[in-house]
């Protein structure tokens, strides 16, 4: 099992950024898939989760309305679209399958 994020950087306040998660090893289309952050000096916390078939999806309430989370069962992917990044969005993303597989991370940085 292996999951790839990539997509994170730089980004000024008011920014957006896409992040993707490639999966391999499991049949990614059977696992509810799911989006944390871990910013400095703070415990890791659930940005947003997607159903199977992406019938339903959940949000932090930090994030409603700014971030968006899709998946593509036919690439084995889901993406986090963030839009309005704001300081405090500063972290490093992982994504994680519904049986507890992380991916290694992609830092996103907002900064002027």
């Amino acid at each position: 099992v292996q999951l790839v994020e990539s997509g994170g950087g730089l980004v000024q306040p008011g920014g957006s950024l896409r992040l993707s998660c490639a999966a391999s090893g499991f049949t990614f289309s059977r696992s509810s898939m799911s989006w944390y952050r871990r910013a400095p000096g703070k415990e890791r916390e659930l940005v947003a989760d997607i159903t199977t078939a992406g019938g339903s999806t959940y949000y932090a309430d930090s994030v409603k309305g700014r971030f968006t989370i899709s998946r593509d069962n036919a690439k084995n992917t889901v993406y986090l679209q963030m839009n309005n990044l704001k300081p405090e969005d500063t972290a490093v993303y992982y994504c994680k399958t519904v049986f507890g597989k992380w991916g290694q991370g992609t830092q996103v940085t907002v900064s002027s």
